[in-house]
């Protein structure tokens, strides 16, 4: 019961700094990718920055692509770029699709390009994607249903409801909120067979995530897919692209790349 309770407190203290870090999401633009020429000069970088590169260059440098959710922008991964950045993953950028968007297939479309254009623009032909809630489904099925395993290593979803949430009935007649009930054709395309998908997923899920009902449809439960769900305990919805513990799991997951760019055996 204290988890909850201190998770509930949390959840509705992000919810309020969000609501004010909302605007600023609007006026600035989305951070955009460097300009393709890979870092050889560590001076500037703190000391964990120079280890990753060390490390393995090729994981410092991949392309991230951040993707928010519904009704929202790129200023809620404020905290999850500075704690990837401070971990030595240089390339971030977000993909805003905006409140306007009405459909997951046409939003999935327009992230594919926006990958398409990275990857031209820094010369690498994978890129890793992190998505909350909406964003993660979004990226799923430009995955899964648009071929975008060729240029996606791995995808992580944080909160998203792969299954579908009951809590979209309550607005069944908003054509965006409907393809997120669990019936509805989006979820139905994904549960199909996917048996080529190179992509790796990693899906965080919570034991007190208010939006995704119930709870464990934020796990990703498909047998053609190469996944890892992890679970995460009072943590909420809002909470999650802020919590430092899965900041720090998705950059471990982030180096653990083999010589050839692919999945290190879990």
């Amino acid at each position: 019961m204290p988890r909850f309770i201190s998770g509930f407190a949390l959840e509705a203290a992000w919810a309020t700094a969000h609501i004010v870090m909302y605007p600023f999401g609007l006026l600035s633009t989305s951070t955009r990718a460097a300009d393709g020429r890979r870092r050889q000069d560590l001076r500037g970088l703190s000391p964990e920055q120079r280890g990753l590169f060390h490390y393995r260059v090729e994981a410092a440098e991949t392309p991230i692509v951040l993707v928010h959710g519904f009704i929202d922008n790129h200023a809620i991964f404020t905290v999850m770029e500075y704690a990837l950045r401070r971990r030595g993953f240089q390339t971030l950028s977000t993909y805003d699709y905006g409140p306007l968007t009405h459909n997951v297939p046409a939003a999935a479309e327009q992230l594919g390009k926006t990958i398409e254009d990275l990857c031209a623009a820094t010369g690498y032909d994978r890129v890793h994607v992190i998505g909350h809630s909406l964003g993660g489904l979004i990226a799923r099925y430009y995955v899964q249903r648009l071929g975008g395993d060729s240029q996606v290593h791995t995808l992580v979803t944080l909160g998203t409801p792969h299954h579908g949430t009951q809590l979209a009935w309550a607005a069944p007649l908003l054509p965006l909120v409907r393809q997120l009930t669990p019936r509805s054709t989006v979820i139905q395309e994904l549960a199909e067979p996917a048996a080529q998908c190179r992509t790796r997923f990693l899906a965080f899920y919570s034991d007190i995530d208010h939006l995704v009902v119930p709870s464990h449809h934020a796990r990703l439960d498909h047998p053609d897919l190469n996944v890892q769900n992890i679970a995460v305990r009072g943590v909420g919805h809002l909470s999650m692209p802020h919590n430092g513990r899965i900041a720090f799991a998705i950059a471990q997951a982030l180096r653990d790349l083999d010589r050839n760019g692919t999945a290190s055996a879990q």
